[in-house]
């Protein structure tokens, strides 16, 4: 065996890369802050589930008609389209903290008076709207101070284990909504809404820290909010890598559409043995449970360069197994086919930690909540023009088609990926030790 010279051999230690650091999720744990945050979270989600269950299957029993369920369900994702991209900026404009306490107290006086009996079903829609248009600046003000709060791969492994525990509360809230309404009603369903957003307001004021506004006023007084905004959209949209990424956001489009009609798709798999409220909540909750999976998975154990070079992959298998759904499957196989596609969507950990490393940290709230408004602008509309087709072609062929353009578009992100992650890596690397 021929000798090797020192330094030029395939195991010398000056040609090999260190391994990469893996945070744990003890570790982040262990930070006060995001136990704050991410308790407030899963209690703040947790009734939401409650609440979309219960407006699905009512007005299903009531008209009978995939349409309308569809676009009561997309109602839910609609008003950030309206304001979100304006309400964002203000967690840029204002502490960050301050703005996510006062969201939560409004929605919970909202919720309060929906929770009023006999409540006209019109001014219901007109306060659900008020409600979810609010969750705009709390989501921007929230997502922004999640990277101040757990710095480089703690950050991904953060979203990894806020992401596994809101699926898991989705699932929950979804698997067992109908039962719990069914003992409950709608009304005291909404009070036990209103009384998670008090609980997520007391959360945040016990566990997070006050901080100052991240655009201080130097004299000149802050940007208006529709300047913020505007150079909120060229910053976004500007950038070809930033492009990239927000593609695979709105991707979600797609494969978030079976859950707008899983009520008439569950009234096609009906056979007697499960009630259609029961089949409905165990497809809902099938996606969150492949999320939760994928997510602890794939935040636990693959590298933080690992995550970025396999996110097109994973954003291609969110959409494949839904073109199965044409051949007609048993409910068993439905139920594993949108798992499946809820594994794959662990691509966003990847996606949202890429997007970080690409914005400034004083334009993130508003960032953050024109990416968050189209990605909801994404489900909603998803949602709508599949309840139209369903209404016509019926669930099963909707969904396969709906699988069909979105594993074209993500092969198409995929490619666009490719050639601009390198320097994400780096980044990546940078921040990481490696």
């Amino acid at each position: 065996m021929a000798a090797t010279k020192p330094g030029t051999g395939r195991l010398s230690g000056r040609h090999r890369r260190p391994p990469e650091p893996r945070v744990t999720y003890g570790e982040v744990v262990s930070v006060r802050e995001f136990r704050a945050l991410w308790f407030g979270q899963i209690l703040s989600l947790l009734g939401d589930q409650l609440a979309q269950v219960a407006l699905a299957v009512l007005v299903y029993h009531r008209t009978e008609s995939a349409l309308a369920t569809a676009a009561v369900y997309a109602l839910t994702y609609l008003p950030p389209i309206v304001g979100g991209p304006l309400l964002a900026g203000l967690a840029d404009r204002y502490p960050r903290r301050r703005v996510m306490l006062c969201c939560d107290l409004l929605r919970a006086l909202l919720l309060a008076v929906m929770a009023v009996p006999g409540m006209p079903f019109a001014v219901l829609c007109v306060l659900v709207f008020c409600v979810v248009l609010l969750g705009a600046p709390f989501s921007a003000a929230r997502a922004a101070l999640l990277p101040e709060v757990l710095e480089g791969d703690r950050y991904v492994v953060g979203s990894a284990l806020q992401n596994v525990t809101n699926q898991a509360v989705q699932m929950l809230g979804f698997a067992v909504g109908g039962a719990v309404i069914a003992s409950l009603g709608p009304y005291r369903a909404l009070a036990l809404d209103c009384s998670t957003f008090l609980a997520s307001a007391l959360a945040i004021v016990a566990g997070v820290r006050r901080r100052p506004a991240p655009l201080r006023d130097d004299g000149d007084g802050r940007p208006s909010v529709w300047a913020m905004t505007r150079d909120g959209a060229r910053l976004v949209f500007g950038d070809r890598r930033l492009r990239t990424l927000v593609g695979f956001a709105w991707l979600c489009g797609f494969y978030v559409l079976p859950e707008g009609i899983a009520v008439p798709y569950a009234t096609e798999l009906d056979d007697g043995t499960l009630s259609v409220p029961v089949i409905t909540g165990l497809l809902m909750a099938a996606m969150p449970a492949g999320t939760v999976v994928g997510a602890f998975l794939f935040g636990r154990f693959v590298t933080p360069t690992g995550r970025l070079r396999g996110m097109g992959w994973l954003a291609m298998l969110t959409c494949a197994p839904l073109v199965l759904c044409a051949m007609d499957p048993p409910l068993p196989a439905v139920l594993a086919l949108w798992a499946l596609s809820g594994v794959g969507g662990a691509y966003q950990l990847a996606a949202n930690a890429a997007f970080v490393q690409c914005v400034p940290p004083a334009g993130r709230g508003q960032a953050f909540g024109l990416v968050q408004s189209g990605l909801l602008a994404a489900q909603g509309i998803g949602i709508l023009l599949g309840g139209v087709a369903a209404q016509e072609l019926g669930p099963e062929p909707v969904i396969a088609l709906a699988g069909v353009a979105g594993l074209s578009v993500a092969a198409m992100l995929t490619m666009l990926w490719t050639g601009s992650r390198r320097e994400i890596i780096a980044k990546v690397r940078a921040t990481t030790g490696a």
